[in-house]
C-alpha cells in the first residue's frame, strides 16, 4: 500500500482532526500528496506538520466549505500546487445542537445543512469539471449512519446525512461513464472531537452510542480512514453509488 497512490493528488476537508486527520495521513502514507482543508487553522496545520514528519508531502488551506469562494479558491491552490486532483474525500461537517425537530431553531439548521450538506454539494461542483478535464477521479463523501437510519433529537444533522448520500448516488449516476466514481462512508459511533463534543452537551450519550454497537466498542478515526482509501483505490473500481456503512454493525439491527 506504500506507494498505491504515489503521484496522486488528494483533496481532505475537514483534516485538521478526527476522521479527516486519519484519512490525510492515511493518503500520504500510501504516497499521495495531500492538500488538507479544515476551517480550524491550528488543527489543518497540525495535520500537515504530522504528514511532513513522516516523509510526506502537503498543503494546508483554511476553507469555510459552506461558502463557495472558499471552495473554489481551494480547489485552484490545489491544481495550482500540485497541478491535479485524483481524488477527495468530502468530510467537513458539524453535529449542531441537540434539540427535537420542534426545538430545533433556524441557526441550527442552516448551519448544519450548510456545512455537511451545501458544503459537500460545493465541493463537488468545484471538483468533478477539473476531474472531467483529467478523464476521471474519485470522490468519497462523508455521511453517516445517521444518513441511513433516524436519530432522535438531530433533526438537522439526520436531514444533511440523507442529503449526503442521495447527493452522492445522484452525482455517481450522472458522471458514472466519464470515470468519474462517487461513493459515501457512513461511520457510526467513532472516537471524534465531535463525539465528545455531543458527549458533554449530553453525556449519557457515550455509553448509549456504545450500547448501539453490535462489537460493543466505538470505531477507530483510522478504521473510516481505511475505507476512504480503499473506495479511492483502483480496488474498487467497479463501486460508485455506495453508501458504505462503517459501523460496527449499528444499521443491521
Amino acid at each position: 500500500m506504500a506507494n498505491q497512490f504515489s503521484g496522486k493528488v488528494a483533496l481532505v476537508t475537514g483534516g485538521g482532526s478526527g476522521i479527516g486527520r486519519a484519512t490525510a495521513l492515511t493518503f500520504a502514507r500510501a504516497g499521495a500528496q495531500v492538500v488538507v482543508a479544515d476551517v480550524v487553522v491550528a488543527g489543518g496545520e497540525e495535520t500537515v506538520r504530522m504528514i511532513k514528519a513522516n516523509g510526506g508531502e502537503a498543503l494546508f488551506v483554511k476553507t469555510d466549505v459552506s461558502k463557495a469562494a472558499e471552495v473554489e479558491a481551494l480547489v485552484a491552490t490545489a491544481v495550482q500546487t500540485y497541478g491535479r486532483l485524483d481524488c477527495a474525500f468530502n468530510n467537513a461537517g458539524v453535529e449542531g445542537k441537540l434539540a427535537t425537530t420542534v426545538d430545533c431553531t433556524d441557526e441550527i439548521w442552516d448551519r448544519t445543512i450548510g456545512v455537511n450538506l451545501k458544503g459537500v454539494w460545493l465541493c463537488m461542483k468545484a471538483e468533478i469539471p477539473l476531474m472531467l478535464k483529467q478523464g476521471g477521479g474519485a470522490i468519497v463523501n462523508t455521511a453517516s449512519a445517521a444518513g441511513l437510519v433516524g436519530v432522535g433529537m438531530m433533526p438537522a444533522y439526520v436531514a444533511s446525512k440523507h442529503g449526503v448520500v442521495g447527493l452522492t448516488k445522484t452525482a455517481a449516476l450522472e458522471y458514472a461513464k466519464s470515470g468519474i466514481r462517487v461513493n459515501a462512508v457512513c461511520p457510526g459511533g467513532i472516537q471524534t472531537p465531535m463525539l465528545e463534543r455531543a458527549i458533554q452537551m449530553m453525556p449519557q450519550l457515550g455509553e448509549a452510542a456504545i450500547a448501539m454497537e453490535p462489537v460493543g466498542r466505538l470505531g477507530k478515526p483510522e478504521e473510516i480512514a481505511e475505507a476512504v482509501i480503499w473506495l479511492c483505490s483502483d480496488a474498487a473500481s467497479f463501486v460508485t453509488g455506495h453508501a458504505m456503512a462503517v459501523d460496527g454493525g449499528m444499521v443491521a439491527q
